[in-house]
């Protein structure tokens, strides 16, 4: 899977959250909580979205690496690496 599939998995799962978002507007390398008006709960809900849409698991524990647009396709692209190989 390319990382603009991955990009493209991802925001599909942030839609589900934040419907109103401009997700053009993203920067990939900035905060998403301080670039969206997402709560606890919303983030919470957009990576389990991530989950589903990948069939990967994510630890509580990794949360900190998924702060970012970058962060989260990185460890998507990651996590598929791990599981196909």
């Amino acid at each position: 899977m390319t990382k603009d599939e991955i990009r493209s998995g991802i925001l599909r799962a942030l839609m589900q959250v934040a419907p109103e978002a401009d997700l053009s507007r993203i920067k990939p390398n900035l905060r998403l909580r301080d670039q969206l008006d997402i709560d606890s709960m919303d983030l919470l809900n957009f990576v389990i979205g991530v989950h589903n849409e990948f069939k990967i698991d994510i630890p509580e524990a990794d949360y900190p690496q998924l702060a970012t647009l970058d962060g989260f396709i990185d460890y998507v692209a990651k996590a598929q690496g791990q599981k196909q190989g």
